[in-house]
């Protein structure tokens, strides 16, 4: 009988812990309810990069010396530099630069150690195509400056969780995110 017995208090403590943690997930289930969801509509809204977003590399050709410095620093030796030696000036001639951004990893080593400064990171992400070698970017390509996420006009930009703390230093929710 004894047995029974510790048989049925310990199915009752069973229980009773499983209702427990079964309302614990459900009073947490509860608390989310009253929030507004944060789903971004893409093509439509889109989010503001932040500052150090890496996207697309942009290239000045007037700048760049072809000196080399961003294949050598490169992990896997990407751009293309092409370039003729000139005799009489004793200089080189940059003839051609390309990368090809499906192998990109944007890493960013180029832009750093470029001692010209002849690239930087743009805020463009949007580099999906149906054909992979519309992703390789000849100098003509990467020296087009993307438009602006803040300058169409036909999307309404969405300011990133960070930039919002930034600018009003309280805590965040979703509301925050939508209504600012």
């Amino acid at each position: 009988m004894l047995p029974m017995v510790t048989g049925f208090i310990n199915y009752g403590q069973q229980t009773v812990r499983a209702a427990r943690y079964i309302g614990q997930s459900f009073m947490i289930t509860l608390s989310h309810t009253n929030r507004l969801p944060v789903t971004i509509q893409y093509p439509y809204e889109k989010l503001i990069t932040s500052e150090r977003f890496r996207g697309r590399i942009h290239f000045e050709f007037d700048k760049c010396i072809a000196c080399e410095v961003c294949v050598r620093v490169c992990p896997i030796d990407l751009p293309v530099v092409d370039w003729k030696l000139e005799t009489d000036i004793r200089k080189k001639r940059l003839l051609n630069y390309s990368i090809d951004f499906g192998i990109c990893i944007f890493c960013g080593n180029c832009v750093e150690y470029c001692p010209t400064n002849c690239l930087s990171m743009t805020e463009e992400y949007e580099l999906s195509t149906y054909d992979r070698h519309e992703l390789n970017y000849n100098q003509i390509a990467l020296g087009r400056l993307p438009m602006t996420v803040i300058g169409d006009y036909t999307i309404r930009t969405i300011i990133n969780s960070t930039q919002i703390k930034k600018a009003t230093g309280k805590l965040l929710d979703s509301r925050t995110i939508t209504d600012y």
